[in-house]
């Protein structure tokens, strides 16, 4: 099976080469999606050996996803697996989530930070992703541990039958809930995730509660269309 990477980014010339280069290693190609950078993130991604999609302005995180699965498709991928671009995820545990696609026991993987808790996450952090995850989960008897990890496997299925259509970060969620709508298998498998000073420069005030506005909208959206279906 052809197994492509995709990896959205905005200025991370700092920690992209040596992302490609352990992801190349696991993968057949790497999409590296620059969302308009003003740095060399792009020169580098393409120096390490990936494939450069330019932005020639930010998007948006969900843009960027979007972009890359697009590119992944036409290139004939039967599954895409996203990490980020600042080094937050290992590269090296991309077989770890594959794996359950590979064995046709899940549409979607999710390298969770909380199956086997291995992560220097602030304690901030950790409270908004439970409030979100909480959110997506209430109601649902298929449950998940964390729903903000963008360490994640989808197969051709999923790809196909699913489109994002939110440019930022509730693309994550969209995803989800867009996913479990038309009854397609998600697991969790454990993930690490290593956190530093440059990790994020978002206000996580202002994206977690964008996040969570993101998780109501989606949720009541699919609940409308049952309604009118059903009537």
């Amino acid at each position: 099976m052809k197994i492509i990477a995709v990896i959205p980014c905005l200025n991370e010339a700092a920690f992209i080469g040596d992302v490609v280069a352990k992801a190349r290693e696991h993968v057949d190609k790497v999409f590296v999606i620059d969302d308009g950078s003003v740095d060399r993130t792009g020169e580098v991604a393409r120096h390490a050996g990936a494939h450069v999609i330019r932005h020639g302005k930010s998007r948006g995180a969900g843009a960027a996803t979007r972009t890359g699965f697009l590119a992944a498709l036409k290139e004939g991928a039967d599954i895409v697996v996203t990490l980020d671009g600042d080094g937050q995820h290992d590269a090296a545990e991309i077989p770890v989530v594959v794996k359950p696609l590979l064995d046709g026991e899940a549409d979607l993987a999710i390298g969770s930070r909380f199956v086997n808790p291995s992560t220097n996450m602030p304690p901030y952090r950790n409270l908004g992703i439970n409030i979100i995850t909480w959110l997506y989960n209430v109601g649902s008897k298929a449950k998940i541990t964390d729903s903000q990890s963008c360490f994640r496997s989808h197969n051709r299925k999923l790809l196909e039958m699913i489109d994002i259509h939110r440019a930022d970060f509730g693309f994550s969620i969209e995803v989800l809930v867009k996913a479990r709508k038309n009854g397609l298998k998600i697991v969790e498998v454990p993930a690490s995730c290593l956190y530093h000073g440059r990790s994020s420069s978002m206000n996580p005030i202002t994206h977690g509660l964008g996040v969570a506005w993101s998780v109501v909208h989606l949720r009541a959206a699919v609940e409308l269309c049952r309604e009118k279906h059903v009537l």
